[in-house]
């Protein structure tokens, strides 16, 4: 077998497989925790320390990026076939 053929069908196996993963991810679980309050749904204030609803999410999660990509296009393909 050719050594090109070999390393070209092993460069586009890796990243496929890595973006059907990650596709199946966000259609398993959709949300994340938030980054900035870690997945409590609050934050403190910075002078008092006082505990506030952060402002990324309502409850500590989050829509992942490509779960909101996905819900773009389906979008799009919803009012494109009205």
């Amino acid at each position: 077998m050719n050594p090109h053929l070999t390393a070209a069908i092993v460069l586009t196996a890796i990243p496929t497989a890595v973006t059907l993963g990650y596709a199946g991810l966000c259609a398993v679980s959709p949300f994340k925790r938030c980054d900035r309050c870690a997945g409590t749904g609050h934050i403190t204030t910075r002078v008092l320390r006082r505990p506030r609803a952060c402002r990324r999410c309502d409850r500590g999660l989050r829509l992942r990026t490509g779960r909101r990509v996905f819900n773009y296009f389906r979008r799009l393909r919803t009012e494109a076939t009205r």
